[in-house]
């Protein structure tokens, strides 16, 4: 059975530290494939963003790193809410046969039970999540405690192993704004910001 990793997130931009845990997911849960999920326009962040068509370029050439990777804008063309317990099931109709994986931040499962239709979606999916500096399952709260206390052994829930690289997409734009370039950027990803003049490179970095 062909397994399938679902790695959503805004990726502005996506960076090194992103493709080490897509790689960790596909090694540790031996996937058949991660496919990224560039979001739409994302209603919880501070604009101002790139527009999704460049978030979803430097997606693709990143994905490119890895032949497990690849990449849909299946949250970027739809009409209206993107709530994730539509996107998988999406993700079903197109893979009746495979196994779906939805991989998320630790941040983001410690949150999970305020997620539209939470309960439907962890029985349509195994969920993996990646750990976040200063968060464990420890503080999971209330509504959350019994569900993680069958979905671990059953083997519905898996926390990566491996440990998160140190690279925020927040700071790499600000290191951006100021110098025009970033240790933790794919140097194909940097290319095609400095191409299209993205994030306020300044002048002399182009």
């Amino acid at each position: 059975m062909p397994s399938i990793g679902l790695f959503g997130g805004t990726f502005d931009p996506i960076h090194s530290g992103h493709l080490h845990i897509a790689r960790s997911f596909a090694d540790e849960l031996r996937l058949s494939s991660v496919i990224f999920l560039p979001a739409g326009a994302p209603y919880h962040k501070t604009p101002p963003h790139p527009p999704a068509a460049h978030r979803l370029a430097m997606v693709e050439i990143a994905a490119q790193a890895d032949p497990r990777f690849a990449v849909s804008d299946c949250d970027i063309v739809r009409q209206g809410a993107t709530y994730t317990h539509d996107t998988v099931q999406i993700f079903h109709q197109h893979f009746p046969a495979a196994e779906i994986w939805l991989l998320i931040g630790m941040d983001s499962l410690l949150q999970l039970h305020t997620w539209h239709r939470w309960q439907n979606l962890v029985r349509q999916c195994r969920i993996a999540a990646a750990h976040r500096l200063a968060t464990s399952l420890a503080q999971a709260p209330a509504p959350l405690q019994a569900w993680l206390a069958e979905a671990l052994p059953q083997g519905r829930l898996h926390i990566l192993q491996a440990a998160p690289l140190p690279a925020s997409s927040t700071q790499i734009r600000q290191q951006l704004a100021a110098s025009g370039t970033s240790p933790d950027l794919p140097p194909t990803v940097l290319a095609y910001i400095r191409q299209h003049h993205l994030y306020h490179i300044p002048p002399r970095a182009r």
